[in-house]
């Protein structure tokens, strides 16, 4: 394996974060800072608990997997289309190094960059909500494996989109509705019983589930599913990948 390369394109992509401090990390850690002042602190004080948690403890899990899936996507597809909009992308596939090495140092800058705001987001949550973690490791792994699994996502974006105004689509019109529908601002088990089977399809739901499980032991769904599911999903973009590589999709053609 050729760890020079892959590191090379790892901190390459990471550099690119401090150079865009404000809108890499700043900007996404307000935004979900005010979500916290209105629905957690403003709302959250005049509604019941939610299977015995507080409101605004109960969104925090929500929050973070909201800005952990778009960050994700974001990060990985901007990452690998620059040099696709560029053309140093043949720079990249002539040199020495694998698809697997490609994957892994363009992939793992984007997971890395999403778990530090993650828990930069956990962080700042304290200062507006009082929260406990019940599993912290397991909630860690949620994390790490979210991240991982949507900057795959995000790569298969990057590598499909031939224009700027692609790389906002999916997050902008799929992700971010399917993330508000999946149960980060209520637990479907409120929704009408149709909507709840209707929920079963979001696969959001099974992230917010299972990451919200790691902080109070409550869930919409048992915590096996939402790894399954995730694990599942996580194939479903290693596959795609493998396949852009074997033929050249929009990269060498």
């Amino acid at each position: 394996m050729n760890l020079h390369a892959i590191k090379a394109i790892y901190i390459f992509e990471l550099a690119r974060t401090w150079r865009t401090l404000l809108q890499s990390i700043a900007s996404p850690v307000i935004s979900t800072s005010l979500y916290f002042v209105v629905f957690g602190s403003a709302i959250g004080s005049r509604m019941a608990q939610i299977d015995g948690v507080s409101y605004g403890a109960f969104i925090v899990p929500g929050l973070i997997m909201l800005s952990i899936l778009t960050e994700s996507i974001s990060n990985a597809s901007f990452g690998i289309y620059m040099p696709k909009w560029s053309g140093t992308i043949y720079e990249v596939l002539s040199a020495p190094i694998s698809a697997f090495e490609i994957v892994i140092g363009y992939v793992g800058a984007a997971a890395t960059k999403s778990v530090i705001l993650g828990l930069i987001i956990l962080a700042t949550a304290r200062l507006f909500v009082d929260f406990s973690i019940l599993h912290p490791l397991v909630m860690l792994a949620f994390l790490v494996l979210t991240s991982l699994t949507f900057s795959l996502f995000g790569f298969v974006i990057g590598v499909w989109a031939d224009g700027f105004e692609k790389l906002q689509i999916v997050p902008t019109m799929i992700v971010t509705p399917l993330t508000f529908l999946g149960g980060s601002f209520y637990s479907i088990s409120m929704l009408p019983e149709v909507w709840q089977k209707i929920a079963l399809f979001n696969p959001v739901v099974y992230l917010v589930s299972g990451f919200r499980w790691a902080f109070y032991g409550v869930s919409d769904v048992d915590v096996g599913l939402s790894l399954t599911a995730t694990f599942g999903f996580m194939a479903l973009c290693l596959a795609a990948i493998w396949q852009i590589f074997r033929t050249g999709y929009k990269l060498k053609t």
